[in-house]
């Protein structure tokens, strides 16, 4: 039993396992330069604390995957490297706003790295996405935490609750148009205030993008991001506002002026494609197979349809750029 055991741990690599394996090193390198800086600019304690174990796991994740990649001969990803980032740039952001940045990324690690080991079989590659998943939970606790003692944490509406048990009785339960529609349930409420306080963040990362780019392109692109951003908290605004449901919003998404960026235009645009855009993604799909009435499906479909299109424009401005790394393929046997 042992004997096969040991067969299955090194069984050679599903193409899911690459596949995930290679995003893994991916937003881990991208990951280990964001700290890298963001530990050298804060100045708060309890938040440099909480950069450097997330530092300290970036780099840890980095050593054990290019670890399994050399033992199953697999080409290493190039990812960021020291010359993705200036460590000894000037403040860009506050205190605050970096915090947001690593709620964000810990978000982002909660909704991804569940999905890679439920696609994996191989043990050394289940144990590195299950201490992920344990380390991200444990470092949110930690960051939530930190925020309400900080008076900075986004809290969600609260709203008063039927306390009796309703049976919808027609098809108008669904109408969210011509004015007949019901009042939101707490399921979308949840999922509106969450799109919503997530926008919010994404807004200023594209409008600190877009002073810290360098290339014209880079820059129309992320003030089209910050445009389209703004377009999705008015039509969901709209929505809230109708049902005098009150979103909080942060004060403190503060950016000082600087004339270097700390970040190449490679890594920035990566962020925007890869952690704004696939938890974006993420988001607007679970509130669109939670929400019934119908003038929310219709604006989070319309959502969804121009955000493909914004982050597809994404994905050829990387590659005109030559900073698309191809992810691993299988053998062309057509020839």
């Amino acid at each position: 039993m042992s004997h096969t055991n040991n067969n299955w741990a090194f069984a050679e690599l599903t193409a899911n396992e690459v596949s995930n394996l290679w995003s893994s090193y991916l937003k881990s390198s991208m990951e280990l330069r964001l700290f890298e800086y963001f530990n050298a600019s804060t100045e708060n304690n309890e938040i440099k604390q909480v950069i450097e174990k997330m530092l300290n796991q970036s780099q840890q994740n980095i050593n054990e995957l290019t670890e399994i990649f050399t033992k199953v001969n697999l080409t290493i990803p190039l990812g960021f490297t020291d010359e993705d980032v200036r460590v000894d740039a000037l403040k860009v952001f506050s205190d605050t706003f970096i915090l947001y940045f690593c709620f964000d990324l810990t978000h982002l690690s909660m909704s991804t790295y569940p999905i890679a080991l439920s696609d994996c079989t191989r043990n050394d590659v289940r144990e590195h996405f299950q201490k992920n998943i344990a380390f991200s939970v444990k470092t949110q606790n930690e960051i939530v935490d930190l925020m309400l003692s900080q008076g900075v944490y986004l809290k969600n509406p609260q709203v008063e609750i039927d306390s009796e048990v309703e049976i919808a009785d027609s098809m108008l339960y669904l109408n969210g148009f011509f004015g007949g529609s019901r009042p939101l349930n707490t399921a979308e409420i949840s999922n509106l205030s969450r799109i919503v306080h997530r926008a919010q963040f994404s807004k200023m990362v594209f409008v600190t993008f877009n002073k810290l780019a360098k290339t014209k392109d880079l820059k129309q692109y992320f003030s089209k991001g910050r445009d389209g951003i703004q377009k999705v908290l008015d039509s969901l605004q709209e929505v809230l506002d109708k049902e005098n449901i009150p979103i909080s919003a942060s004060g403190d998404y503060k950016i000082s002026d600087v004339e270097m960026s700390p970040f190449s235009d490679k890594l920035m645009l990566f962020f925007v494609n890869t952690c704004l855009g696939i938890f974006c993604f993420a988001m607007i799909s679970q509130a669109m197979t939670s929400s019934l009435r119908t003038d929310i499906v219709s604006k989070l479909s319309k959502i969804s349809d121009d955000m493909k299109k914004y982050y597809g424009l994404g994905i050829l401005l990387a590659i005109k750029e030559k900073w698309f790394e191809q992810p691993p393929q299988a053998v062309n046997r057509k020839v």
